[in-house]
């Protein structure tokens, strides 16, 4: 009621990254696990890479491009995207577009997951060109 018609999909965007995020650096321990259970059946998160946030990124906001989704119109900040990303998922969405006229929504499907991975991981994550993302700060040597 009180935000704007767009604020809903910017929170859910910052949920999603903070639940990689979180995923991504936390550990399951041995000495966590219940006594009653085999330690097989407790999945252990897998790390993310840059590229990988940036493949589900980029895969999923270029599907809901094509599909014309009521949310592809989104900015690109909205979206989660950084400046480098937002120029792959516009290259993918043409080139999708493209293989949807010539071979069928399912290939430019599977077309879209193909040149995410391939563009997100030729750029390790594209996240330099983001006003907003800002490298880790490297701990200061001790004196």
């Amino acid at each position: 009621m009180g935000t704007k018609p767009h604020a809903s999909v910017g929170y859910a965007t910052c949920a999603l990254l903070l639940t990689l995020a979180v995923a991504g650096c936390t550990e399951s321990s041995p000495s966590a696990q219940p006594s009653s259970r085999p330690a097989t059946s407790t999945p252990v998160p897998q790390k993310s890479s840059p590229a990988d946030i940036c493949t589900s990124l980029v895969s999923y906001w270029a599907k809901e491009a094509l599909k014309g989704s009521k949310w592809s119109g989104i900015d690109w900040e909205q979206k989660g995207l950084s400046n480098e990303q937002y120029a792959i998922h516009e290259e993918i969405v043409a080139a999708a577009r493209a293989e949807e006229k010539r071979q069928g929504r399912a290939a430019a499907l599977t077309l879209i997951d193909v040149r995410a991975r391939q563009k997100c991981t030729e750029q390790n994550g594209a996240t330099g060109s983001s006003e907003n993302w800002r490298p880790p700060k490297s701990p200061s040597p001790s004196t």
